[in-house]
This record gives structure tokens, sequence and C-alpha cells, in this order.
């Protein structure tokens, strides 16, 4: 063929690949999708790096998902002057996380530790966060590169968005009815929530206002259980998961940082039934008094006692804003903070 009808040939596809992408890009904006970033484990990697700023220069948050949602990471910076280091994961024990910084001789700094009792008390072995602590330790260079490319696409491009858009996550949203005996991947509402640089989880505008959604994200959290009031682990099982966070918790302190812990709030179906399956006294209390720390729990303060979370287990983005101004006045009273602001 003549080097001509090659260039054409190409030009050609060029421009139906282009028209493609446009078209598929903006379908997806039109629907309202918000654009994010995706929540590996490259972005999680960068922000790990961020933790050996010293004390008064950030605090480190670990945790599972509602720390995500309600620490505003814009107005903690902007009213405390420090950087909020977010490695929470959403679905996820933060412990092989918390036993990670403590065998980080490096890490000397300040970090804040949420409960949900469900995740942190939990004996299933935890994929989720170890892959992410892995990742931080083994990433090739290759790998790193990759993660530079995809932060700078992921935030211009709502079509890359992996949990909903990738072959895998369309393939689940197709609902085909489940065989007897086999249930297939639990399908969250599209627009619950999305992702910023700095790993801060917003729920959407059209989430807060639709109670469709919020149905649909309720019913899924009472087929994981949360109307349940089964007990929670007892007896050398939780004596063993107590140990584990002294022991690492007191290699943090002994290197001069400090740690806290913080319940954040829930409500409605959880909230009636997380105190029968793990009353205070015995998870939230036992852990301040094993590790020695101090904690922040919701309920302890008129500011923070009565949020009500539209899914039972996360803030809205405005009653984020309330919540963050809220945990840093506890904090001050708790000598938190060295930096004057």
């Amino acid at each position: 063929m003549p080097t001509a009808n090659l260039s054409k040939a190409a030009l050609l596809m060029l421009c139906i690949v282009a028209v493609s992408l446009i078209s598929w890009e903006y379908m997806w904006r039109h629907k309202g999708y918000d654009r994010g970033y995706n929540d590996d484990v490259g972005l999680w990697r960068k922000n790990r790096l961020k933790v050996y700023q010293t004390q008064d220069q950030a605090t480190v948050f670990i945790g599972s998902s509602r720390i995500k949602f309600d620490l505003d990471i814009p107005t903690w910076e902007k009213t405390t002057g420090e950087k909020a280091v977010q490695l929470a994961l959403h679905g996820s024990n933060p412990r092989p996380a918390l036993v990670d910084l403590g065998n980080d001789e490096n890490f000397k700094g300040k970090l804040v530790i949420d409960i949900t009792e469900g995740l942190f008390f939990g004996t299933w072995p935890e994929v989720e966060m170890s892959q992410r602590v892995k990742y931080r330790q083994d990433a090739t260079p290759a790998q790193k590169a990759g993660d530079q490319i995809n932060f700078a696409l992921e935030h211009q491009l709502t079509f890359l968005d992996k949990e909903l858009f990738s072959l895998n996550a369309m393939l689940t949203d197709l609902r085909i009815p489940n065989r007897k005996g086999v249930r297939g991947d639990v399908i969250f509402p599209p627009k619950f929530s999305y992702v910023t640089f700095d790993r801060q989880e917003i729920m959407t505008d059209a989430f807060a206002s639709d109670t469709a959604m919020q149905r649909w994200q309720t019913d899924i959290w009472t087929m994981f259980g949360a109307l349940s009031d089964e007990p929670g682990v007892g007896g050398d099982t939780l004596q063993k998961i107590l140990d584990e966070v002294k022991t690492a918790v007191s290699k943090i302190i002994a290197r001069g940082g400090k740690v806290i812990f913080l319940r954040t709030p829930s409500s409605g179906g959880y909230w009636d039934h997380e105190p029968i399956q793990f009353p205070r006294e015995k998870y939230y209390d036992r852990l301040l008094s094993t590790t020695g720390c101090k904690g922040i729990h919701f309920k302890d303060y008129p500011d923070m006692a009565n949020f009500v979370c539209p899914d039972w287990s996360h803030l809205t983005k405005e009653d984020a804003i309330v919540y963050t101004q809220a945990l840093i006045r506890a904090l001050q009273q708790q000598n938190w903070f060295t930096n004057p602001r």
C-alpha cells in the first residue's frame, strides 16, 4: 500500500478513536458523574510517603471508611495549619497499617486511629490493606512511573474510574440474576462518592439528596450485618487483638510519637445495633485502658453526638466540615497541636 494511503488510514483511525473517547467521556459527564481518583495501591503509597513530617507539620489518620468521609481535609489544613495524611481504607481493618507504622523506625509523628468496631475487631484475613502495605515496600520503578501517569489522567477523564467504568465493573452492573447458592458481586450506588488526590472520600450531592439511593445503601449494610445483635469477638481472640494493637502503639510512643483513638459518628440502624454487638466498656474503653491512650468518642461531645448519616455510616460533605471543626476543638483539649494556629 502506498505511503500516502497508509497515512490517510492512520489519520482516519486516529480521528475515530478520538471521537469515540470524547463521546464516551461526554456521556458520563452528562449523566452527572463526578471526576475523582482511583483509590488504589499507588494513591495510598503516595500518601504513605508523607508520614515522616514532623509533629507540627502533619497528623496521620488510619481507619476505615468513616474517617475518610468525615475528615474534611481542606477544613483541617486551613484551621490547624498542618497537613492531614489520610491512610484509611473503606471496608478494611486498619490494624495492618498500624503494625506497619509501628515497625517503621522513621515514623515519629502523630497518629489518629479511627475505630469502626465491626472492622477493627475483625478476625478475617485483611487483604486490601495488606496489599497496600506490601506495595509501599515493594513497588518497582515501572509501577511508580505508571502511578504518576495515572494521577495525571484520572482527574481529567471520568471514564478512567475503575470502580464504575472498567470492564469488570460494567459487567457486574449487568445485574445477571444469581444462581441458586451463588451470589454475585455487591453493586453499590454508582453516585455514592468520589475520591480526591489526598484520598478524602466525598459523598456526592446526588446521593445525599436521593432517599432511594440511601435505601439501596442501607440495604447493603443490612446484608453485611448492620442490624445484627450477634456479639463480637471475645476471650483469647479479643485479647490477642488488643495485645497486637498495644505492641504497635507502644513502639510509636517509645520513639516520641503521639497516638489517640477516635470513634466517628454512626446513626440509624448501625448505631441501634453497634452498642449491642460491641459494648463500649468491653471494646472501646478496654482498648484505651490496654494501650494507655486517650480517645475521642463522638457520643461524649455535644457538637458531635447528633449527626445523621444518610446511609447510617458516613457524613455528607457539609456535615464533614462541621464534624472536622468539632474534632479539632476536641483534639485541642487533648493538647494535640504544637502549631500556634
